[in-house]
């Protein structure tokens, strides 16, 4: 394999890019001035050695506390627990919640071996003992796994005296209801508010 079809295999190896993709970007790589490939190429290389987990949250950050940890204007007493780093963006673009953040970095998949020790849940029980937290947010995605690692962490937390709560399921903004598949009217009937 020479040196271009390695690069696209490699390419094609990130989430979301084919082997189309792929072969766009190296092509696009190729043309493009040499001050951007090795600015690029400097940033990849320097990834790991700059960015780690926040000793908090779980968070990517250059620092020991992301920018939300760091932050003392937030509200203390919410935490809300997500599933991967990138969902804390999606959330803060809301500029809706105010509170704090734990990353669990993944979802319990007992048939893909992931248990309650491949996450980051000891330090969210740590966080949640120390008497300051109310609210427990739970923010996974409405899937299987993430239904099951929501039961699981509300389990683990009843005895603390926080109320668990989890994000409202249903009928997206905008959408129409002959689209919906079952599972979402479902969640939607039983999730309804008063008006």
């Amino acid at each position: 394999m020479d040196h271009l079809d390695s690069l696209i295999h490699l390419l094609s190896r990130l989430p979301g890019i084919g082997k189309k993709s792929a072969t766009r970007m190296a092509y696009y790589l190729l043309q493009s001035d040499e001050e951007f490939t090795r600015n690029l190429g400097e940033h990849i290389v320097s990834l790991k050695e700059k960015i780690s987990r926040c000793r908090r949250c779980g968070n990517y950050s250059e620092h020991e506390l992301c920018p939300v940890c760091a932050d003392t204007r937030r509200d203390a007493g919410l935490i809300c627990v997500v599933e991967q780093p990138q969902d804390i963006a999606v959330l803060e673009a809301s500029h809706e919640y105010t509170g704090y953040y734990h990353v669990l970095h993944g979802v319990l998949a007992p048939l893909d071996g992931v248990g309650p020790s491949e996450l980051n849940i000891q330090s969210l029980i740590g966080r949640v003992g120390q008497g300051s937290v109310r609210e427990l947010i739970i923010a996974t995605n409405p899937t299987v796994e993430g239904d099951t690692t929501a039961l699981y962490l509300k389990k683990l937390v009843e005895h603390l005296g926080v109320t668990v709560s989890r994000l409202a399921l249903g009928l997206p903004v905008g959408g129409d209801l002959e689209y919906a598949d079952r599972l979402t009217l479902a969640r939607s009937l039983k999730g309804r508010t008063a008006l």
